[in-house]
């Protein structure tokens, strides 16, 4: 039996429409060799990885087909890849890596990267770095 979802065409309020699309990756867990100091080099550590991809198009996949939705498992390989494709001294030069992969993928309109390394203070989550392709806490619409 085929259940149909009713057409709501025009019964949203124009103040409520789509602004904003953005596809999320949050707190992937990685292994990376990273670090400067001599105890972290050689001894991959954990690393928390959060790419956020704000969309150029706002519309959801026409028929609700898988094909041209975004690949979740392409985003998650490709962050697994480069962190663990060669050692890091800085967070920041492994962030701006991340974000020159991603951003070079069709249809970003904005782009936010942060990593953490949750184990090195063991009174804070983690500590780490984040880089924006805006300025302030979003992309301007």
């Amino acid at each position: 039996m085929t259940e149909s979802i009713p057409k709501l065409s025009g019964l949203v309020p124009a103040n409520l429409k789509v602004r904003s699309s953005r596809i999320l990756l949050e707190s992937l867990e990685v292994q990376a060799d990273i670090g400067f100091h001599e105890f972290e080099i050689g001894s991959p550590q954990r690393l928390l990885v959060t790419v956020e991809t704000w969309l150029e198009d706002l519309r959801p996949p026409a028929d609700d087909d898988p094909t041209q939705a975004w690949d979740y498992d392409f985003l998650r390989s490709e962050v697994e890849e480069i962190a663990a494709a060669r050692r890091y001294n800085l967070q920041e030069t492994l962030a701006h890596a991340i974000f020159d992969r991603v951003a070079a993928f069709r249809g970003i309109r904005a782009l936010r990267v942060r990593l953490s390394k949750p184990d090195v203070y063991p009174e804070a989550h983690g500590v780490g770095v984040e880089i924006a392709s805006f300025s302030g806490l979003w992309p301007e619409g």
